[in-house]
């Protein structure tokens, strides 16, 4: 059975609980492939093949220490049960259309997946931001202050994209979560726009089980998480107003 590892909730980064619930170490041990943050939202994570990577304010990327802290993460032993190869050009648009039929062929809109998709880009338009340590400042503000966008031009690497489904808006972004690392592991970011040639490789992962790591501190407590509007999310997660 595949399980999905889930730290903390994306409500709770959305209102400002960007403090560390585990460590990468940790979140190494519990899956080998998937997204998330660092303390203090200090860069995008990108999990592959069991490797941790942080990517900058300006794109690049460095591996990431066990010791590093992480707030929220989506993580999974990623086995890659079905493949595929993309047919056609796509954009983030179509692309998402591509995955959705994917996981509909086996019934799947109900469940959570990962993806991951490794091919050429003409452009993939990505941001990242710097870390600000604070308590009750909304995600939305930090990003305001932090968030740098950069794009990447004929580059060949690799997507990861999560999906969970609409019902579980809140523990985290209801559809697809998509971030890109280069196949030298040197740039990559959270994704919002992108342009993919076709004959990209596709895996996919079907998830019908979650492990939930809520933080422990009394903190945590303090925060409304209901007052994370999906619309606010929504922007949060697509990197733009």
């Amino acid at each position: 059975m595949n399980r999905m590892y889930q730290v903390s909730t994306l409500q709770a980064l959305a209102m400002g609980y960007t403090r560390s619930v585990v460590t990468v170490g940790e979140l190494r041990s519990h899956g080998t492939t998937g997204l998330g943050t660092f303390n203090g939202v200090d860069g995008e994570m990108i999990m592959i093949d069991g490797r941790c990577y942080r990517a900058k304010e300006d794109g690049s990327v460095f591996e990431a220490d066990d010791e590093m802290g992480v707030p929220f993460a989506s993580v999974s032993n990623f086995k890659g049960e079905r493949s595929f190869v993309t047919e056609e050009d796509l954009d983030i648009g179509k692309l998402k259309d591509v995955l959705n039929n994917k996981i509909e062929e086996k019934f799947g809109l109900n469940s959570m997946h990962i993806v991951t998709l490794e091919g050429e880009f003409e452009v993939v338009h990505a941001r990242s931001e710097s870390p600000t340590y604070s308590i009750h400042v909304s995600l939305k503000e930090i990003l305001s202050k932090t968030q740098k966008s950069f794009e990447f031009d004929n580059i060949k690497g690799t997507m990861v994209c999560v999906y969970y489904p609409d019902y579980m808006d809140g523990i985290n972004a209801s559809g697809w979560h998509l971030h890109f690392i280069s196949d030298d592991r040197t740039r990559g970011g959270h994704v919002f726009e992108l342009k993919m040639k076709a004959g990209a490789s596709g895996k996919v992962d079907k998830i019908n089980n979650i492990e939930l790591q809520l933080p422990l501190e009394p903190v945590f407590d303090t925060y409304s998480l209901k007052q994370a509007s999906e619309k606010e999310i929504k922007q949060v997660e697509q990197g733009k107003e």
